[in-house]
């Protein structure tokens, strides 16, 4: 009896266990045959038969009250377009609302907006036939304008998200597909202010260390776990490029290079910069702050098909905005592959994703060895085709460029086998050392005989990556670590100008040689020139100390006093390094938004002050040199006037001189910058509700009042010489 009665007692117990876990995994992940855990881990398994997964991203949705364009254009052309394609996946890499007033001055998060995205997101669910938990949006800095606290009354993300409406409510979040061969590992992540400020000042993306401490967790859930091999990518709003160091130093290019992302989506940039964002990383070249092309050419070449490269891609995703912009990513056998379109002419009919041979601009070290894999894997060309019509022909067409010309080479129909259509070739004939010699097309005819054809797309058996160029706008966006950088920029200007103002005044008080214009002609070097230009300046001491002054309250001083949230919190101070959010003593000033602000005091710097400066030793030196000629004109002399020297000016610069041309140009370049500084003082009146006399007047009034003084003294100093 004593043995049945434990027996009993062990059958319970694994009826209890039992019972309790099912209740967890129903609880936590959700509906769509998916399971999960607290940490909002989900695991899908892939429905397919094939070892291919295909994803969609769109970002930069940016629905704003005042273009109702975009939202309609999402609902009429999304829904079908992903009833057509039928992701396991669809990711929305944040900036999902605009939260801009129509002069795109006031930056806060507008309700109805959200409502709007709430609704057409249903819309689309319910057009696609996807179930909701195939939708994944995160954060982007629009949708965290203003919001001071996560769940607060202002937080509309939270309310009216996909993610906040299936109540993942964490910052990371984790999706697991699981085929037949492999892991597909899929990590999003909201890298936004823990404090939302308003725009322009809330730019950069500010991961934690506790983020990146999750994000990593999340990452590494199957390296001891899984004999399958993983493949990840991760998502999220900002590029690298925009996202800054936690507090430790630690960034999330170390925590992708320490995990062996494939990967990372973003957005944020839109394609205004350019339709190449494209960045290749390695972990020798995580911590520089340049890097000029897209693409970093491995220094070794990798022929053990064990060797582990520590290195990822970081593809940045086209708005929906402006460009109606759509991705399409497959993991095809583990290596990714994708296609943006373009709906800006509307729905396409037929999209067409070649997934085997690679695009070589986009490959990587780990995906270049095509003889690692199974044979039968790498010996035919691959394809993904959707299309709202029946599909007759699809046909795989290879062209050589050696010649300068494209020569047809290889043209071959392709059958569908399971999702994709394959088509036999041999893959030894296209074996070359140049990366981009062979361009692969893929061309499908539906019922209607409607063709459709790819981009030509090169790629190389030989692993050998093509090469990745950036135009200036696209190095300038993403080939910058921007928030390493700031600091080197902001001092090289105190130490550029501090050093024009200063050195130049020390030297020449020890100096007893006489520098003026008229000496400057008899002895025409630069270091008479320069010497005679600082003499003018110095001539004008208020102007000079003034500028001084003003560049040392800039570095000590509160710039403005603004409201940066959406609810009635008190005003906060913005200095260079930040918005100074608590404040008990100067060893525990908290700041906010560094280096976000580096939009606001880069550009004042470099084109208002710095500017100003100039323009302001240039009338002095002009009033200088018309000083001189007026002296010359009437034969007066001064003690340092050298009669000896004295030659004829030529006739166009005695026009020049006369006609006071060069004060006139610099007249036209002070009141240039006076509507420059007019219209920056204006942005962000609007942006954080200021009074410029209130809130910020050394800001607002010490460039326009110390050119206005230097303007006056130099023209009053020019007067009393031609009066004389």
């Amino acid at each position: 009896m004593r043995k049945w009665g434990i027996y009993y007692l062990i059958q319970i117990t694994i009826l209890v266990l039992l019972f309790f876990s099912v209740g967890s995994s129903s609880s936590d992940g959700g509906g769509g045959g998916r399971s999960g855990n607290s940490n909002n881990r989900v695991v899908v398994k892939d429905k397919k038969d094939g070892d291919v997964v295909w994803v969609v991203q769109l970002s930069d949705l940016h629905f704003s009250v005042h273009h109702p364009d975009r939202a309609r254009d999402f609902r009429d052309i999304v829904g079908p377009t992903l009833s057509i394609i039928n992701p396991s996946l669809v990711l929305l890499t944040g900036d999902l609302t605009d939260g801009k007033s129509k002069d795109l001055l006031t930056m806060k998060q507008d309700e109805e907006e959200w409502i709007e995205y709430q609704n057409v997101m249903q819309d689309v669910m319910k057009r696609s036939g996807l179930d909701e938990n195939t939708f994944y949006d995160v954060r982007g800095n629009h949708d965290n304008f203003g919001v001071p606290v996560i769940n607060g009354s202002f937080d509309f993300y939270s309310k009216y998200s996909v993610n906040g409406m299936l109540k993942r409510t964490r910052m990371v979040n984790s999706i697991t597909i699981q085929t037949r061969k492999r892991k597909l590992l899929f990590v999003g992540f909201d890298s936004t202010m823990s404090l939302g400020l308003r725009g322009p000042t809330n730019l950069f993306g500010h991961p934690t260390d506790e983020l990146l401490t999750e994000i990593n967790s999340e990452l590494s859930q199957w390296d001891s776990q899984s004999a399958q091999p993983v493949t990840k990518v991760s998502f999220g709003h900002f590029p690298l490029s925009f996202s800054a160091a936690a507090k430790s130093g630690k960034t999330l290019q170390d925590i992708f290079i320490n995990n062996t992302l494939s990967a990372y989506l973003c957005g944020h940039l839109h394609t205004k910069f350019g339709k190449n964002l494209k960045r290749h990383h390695r972990a020798l070249s995580s911590k520089q702050l340049f890097q000029l092309n897209g693409h970093q050419t491995p220094s070794e070449n990798v022929d053990n098909c064990s060797t582990r490269i520590d290195e990822f891609w970081e593809w940045e995703m086209g708005d929906w905005r402006k460009s109606r912009a759509m991705r399409v990513l497959a993991i095809d056998r583990g290596h990714i592959s994708f296609v943006d379109i373009n709906f800006k002419l509307g729905a396409k009919k037929t999209i067409i994703l070649p997934t085997f041979p690679l695009d070589s601009r986009f490959t990587s070290t780990s995906s270049q060895n095509y003889k690692c894999d199974d044979p039968s894997s790498y010996g035919v060309i691959r394809a993904l085709v959707f299309s709202s019509s029946q599909i007759v022909s699809v046909l795989a067409k290879i062209y050589d460029s050696s010649s300068g010309n494209l020569v047809l080479v290889l043209e071959t129909p392709m059958t569908k086998l399971g999702d994709l259509y394959v088509a036999p070739w041999n893959i030894q004939a296209f074996e070359d050392s140049s990366p981009d010699r062979f361009l692969l097309q893929i061309e499908a005819t539906d019922i209607f005989t409607k063709k459709t054809e790819t981009e030509l797309r090169p790629f190389s058996v030989n692993g050998i990556p093509a090469k990745l160029q950036w135009s200036w706008k696209e190095f300038f966006v993403m080939g910058c670590q921007w928030d390493s950088l700031y600091h080197p920029i902001l001092f090289s200007f105190y130490y550029l100008v501090l050093s024009i103002l200063l050195i130049p005044k020390i030297v020449l008080s020890f100096s007893k040689n006489q520098y003026t214009y008229k000496n400057f002609k008899a002895n025409k070097s630069f270091i008479n020139f320069i010497s005679w230009m600082y003499v003018e300046l110095y001539s004008v001491p208020i102007a000079w100390c003034c500028m001084i002054g003003y560049l040392v309250y800039l570095v000590l001083c509160p710039w403005f006093y603004g409201q940066v949230f959406n609810e009635s919190h008190e005003r906060l101070y913005m200095t260079y390094k930040g918005w100074v959010l608590r404040f008990k003593n100067v060893e525990e000033i908290e700041f906010l938004g560094f280096p976000d602000v580096m939009v606001v005091v880069l550009p004042h710097l470099y084109l208002v002050v710095l500017p100003a400066i100039v323009a302001i030793m240039g009338l002095a030196a002009e009033s200088g040199i018309y000083r001189d000629y007026i002296l010359s004109l009437s034969s007066k002399k001064k003690d340092d006037f050298d009669v000896q020297n004295k030659e004829p000016a030529p006739r166009k610069l005695v026009f020049i001189l006369r006609r006071r041309w060069l004060r006139k140009f610099l007249l036209a370049v002070s009141l240039a910058i006076f509507w420059k500084h007019f219209k920056n003082c204006t942005a962000l009146v609007k942006a954080y509700e200021m009074n410029p006399i209130i809130h910020f007047p050394v800001y607002s009034l010490a460039v326009p009042l110390l050119l206005a003084y230097t303007i006056w003294r130099t023209r009053k100093n020019s007067s009393k010489v031609s009066i004389k």
